[in-house]
């Protein structure tokens, strides 16, 4: 089993480590990776909050069969992410047995995390980006001519101010708060991350009560990012993140708001809590030194009807 390294700072505060890898894959010819379908390939977990929304965006917008993608498993032993879902335990496109020596490959003076998502050219065998924010984007942006009849715009032009001021306060407070939170090596910055968590979701309840997403009235990029966060909430970071002021369940226009966005294809297809579950209680020892992943919760509650409209959620035939 691996450890998760949590970067942390001498006040005890979580820090993200940067991306890396962070060209562009653009239709323009901006950039030495061009747009070009069959080329690609997504690698993920289905575990981890960053890459599922990658995972989303390539499904609303209908890029299974222009981006191919790759599953790792999600216990991670000292090499990280291994593509042992696949038959003998290698990635049956890229060949590979682990995602860190595509990472050697590219950099082999590389010594942070091998993360994902990662998207990977298939003609080298190098990684192109590992720059989750980037991806979603490029994916709605740089990659429409290859979206399904009918795609959803995710990131209309007119909203993209609001979109990105959206995306900036959650994902300071919530998306990464679950991890300042959970990774904390000091009681001030823990309480401090909790403080900030709390504030930011009491104040999208309030931003929800008045309309059904974000931004707008039908499913933006804003929505695809604070998703894989609420849905892993009472699973993970609940107990195992001690973010536990309250439940997901106990926060009623959130709840109603994810259970919505669950049961609109795209979304609720998408996740998987074994895998999940398995991964944060399982990989993390300092925090969970047991490695006993929980049975619960019930996962039937994200079924049952959410009362936030029956309208399409993009707003047309999709």
């Amino acid at each position: 089993m691996t450890r998760f390294t949590a970067e942390t700072s001498t006040g005890g505060e979580f820090v993200r480590q940067p991306n890396r890898f962070d060209e562009r894959i653009t239709a323009d010819g901006s950039s030495r990776w061009p747009v070009e379908p069959g080329r690609y390939r997504l690698v993920v977990s289905l575990a981890c909050p960053w890459a599922h929304r990658a995972v989303i965006v390539r499904r609303l917008l209908g890029l299974e069969d222009v981006i191919s993608l790759g599953v790792v498993d999600p216990i991670r032993d000292d090499r990280g992410w291994r593509f042992t879902l696949d038959p003998d335990g290698r990635d049956p496109v890229l060949g590979n047995e682990f995602l860190e020596e595509i990472y050697r490959a590219t950099d082999p003076g590389y010594t942070g995390r091998v993360t994902v998502p990662s998207i990977v050219d298939v003609h080298s065998g190098l990684i192109v980006t590992n720059d989750y924010p980037r991806i979603t984007l490029d994916l709605e942006t740089q990659w429409s001519a290859h979206h399904r009849d009918g795609a959803p715009d995710l990131y209309p032009a007119d909203r993209r101010d609001e979109i990105d001021a959206v995306n900036g306060q959650v994902f300071h407070c919530v998306n990464n708060g679950v991890y300042k939170c959970g990774f904390a090596t000091g009681q001030a910055a823990y309480e401090k991350a909790y403080d900030a968590l709390f504030a930011r979701l009491d104040a999208l309840s309030t931003r929800l009560e008045h309309q059904r997403f974000l931004v707008g009235d039908t499913i933006t990029e804003a929505d695809v990012r604070l998703f894989p966060t609420l849905v892993r909430f009472d699973a993970v970071y609940h107990g195992h993140f001690k973010c536990n002021r309250d439940k997901l369940t106990e926060l009623p226009v959130l709840w109603a708001y994810a259970r919505d966005l669950y049961q609109t294809p795209g979304f609720g297809d998408t996740v998987d809590f074994d895998h999940i579950k398995r991964h944060y209680y399982g990989t993390h020892p300092t925090i969970n030194p047991t490695g006993i992943v929980p049975k619960g919760p019930s996962a039937d509650g994200w079924l049952t009807p959410h009362g936030r409209g029956s309208e399409d959620p993009f707003g047309g035939d999709h």
